[in-house]
């Protein structure tokens, strides 16, 4: 890679990172959001969880067709506009007189902020197509972190000081804005590159092995499924536990902090030791790192958390920077459009399903059994080496 092609891709990496930064900000200051629209706006249960379904159903039923879309309108282009759309909800959602009107902001937020994830790890692989992907793809999955802590706190410490809501939402419209700007013009139009004339469009998917490929995905629903349901009854652990409620309050936080640091640290671990030694570390680390925080005393366990986070988070940057070993180039959008996707509904659906369990025989065996599915990614590794191995058709 030539000096002006590093330049060009620290760019697009440092660009694609600010982009993760107001989207996931964006996505998850809803959390902090909910009970003071309830508030402002007399809104019962039922619909502060109908605001948070319209949001989530919008990025989890758009990423895919953006997949489709961008890889005739061009990624970053697509970008910019799910950028624009997301920040014109936002200033919407800042002069909002009711429920309805709360319902569509939110829904349109979703579908803006459904583009930026397939299509910023498409152009970052496209920067990065070789060495150094998975590291940059680490470096873009723990920006997206910082954007929800920041977003979240800005709220907050407005509120505490006195400020109305509106005032910050409106401003991170805005500042979303200025990002679609920004975007077109710091980065370089890789859909034009990738589809060149002189190099025919792939048809079809793209997916160079297929068998290969499925596994992967079928790593990512175990690891997201996991993910997502240790997150949402950890705190219900600790509470059966004997811990102060106000201090399993402090559960999630504290393994997303870890799983900030497990996103970067993560994916230079994969370029160091390879993908398949990788996510056997942080697979089997979070399988035991989650039997035992059933295992030790409760404040033992709260002090742990970090740790899990690391690797209960990080592997996500393995298996985003895998894809583009799998995939051609100019198919990489709606592959990650599938990726993401599956991610989404596992989201939505994992929270459910182990909600139900629980119920049935508790909290402690349900986690339980949360840190042992997790361990079926191990024979999945196996058939991902056995493919990684067998070189690309030619």
């Amino acid at each position: 890679m030539t000096a002006a092609h590093q330049h060009s891709a620290k760019r697009t990496l440092k660009t694609c990172c600010g982009v993760h930064i107001v989207h996931d900000g964006l996505s998850d200051v809803s959390y902090v959001l909910l009970p003071l629209l309830a508030q402002t706006f007399g809104l019962n249960l039922a619909q502060v969880g109908m605001i948070r379904t319209a949001h989530r159903v919008a990025m989890a039923a758009f990423q895919l067709p953006a997949g489709f879309i961008a890889e005739r309108f061009g990624e970053r282009n697509l970008l910019a506009l799910g950028t624009l759309l997301a920040g014109l909800a936002f200033i919407a959602l800042g002069f909002a007189n009711g429920f309805w009107m709360i319902v569509l902001a939110l829904f349109f937020a979703g579908m803006g902020g459904a583009v930026q994830h397939p299509l910023s790890s498409t152009i970052i692989s496209h920067a990065f197509p070789g060495e150094g992907r998975r590291t940059a793809l680490g470096t873009y999955n723990f920006a997206g972190d910082v954007g929800k802590f920041v977003f979240g706190g800005i709220v907050s410490l407005c509120v505490l000081a006195g400020i109305s809501w509106q005032a910050p939402v409106v401003g991170f419209g805005i500042a979303a804005v200025i990002t679609a700007i920004v975007i077109f013009l710091w980065i370089a139009n890789t859909h034009t590159h990738s589809a060149s004339a002189s190099k025919p469009r792939i048809q079809g998917w793209g997916i160079r092995n297929k068998p290969a490929f499925a596994a992967l995905c079928m790593v990512d629903i175990v690891d997201s499924t996991t993910r997502t349901g240790f997150l949402t009854f950890i705190a219900f652990l600790l509470i059966a536990k004997g811990v102060p409620e106000g201090w399993a309050a402090l559960a999630v936080p504290l393994v997303l902090i870890g799983g900030m640091a497990g996103k970067y640290f993560c994916g230079v671990l994969a370029e160091k030791l390879g993908v398949i030694r990788t996510i056997v570390i942080t697979e089997l680390a979070t399988g035991i790192g989650i039997l035992a925080t059933l295992a030790l005393p409760g404040m033992a366990t709260f002090i742990l958390l970090p740790l899990v986070g690391v690797v209960l988070q990080g592997t996500s940057s393995v298996i985003y920077g895998t894809i583009g070993d799998l995939v051609e180039s100019d198919k990489l959008p709606r592959a990650f459009a599938v990726v993401y996707t599956v991610g989404a509904v596992c989201g939505i659906i994992a929270p459910l399903g182990y909600g139900v369990l629980g119920d049935a025989i508790g909290i402690e065996k349900t986690i339980a059994i949360a840190g042992g599915v997790v361990l079926l990614t191990l024979p999945l590794a196996l058939v991902l080496r056995a493919a990684i191995a067998r070189p690309a058709p030619a």
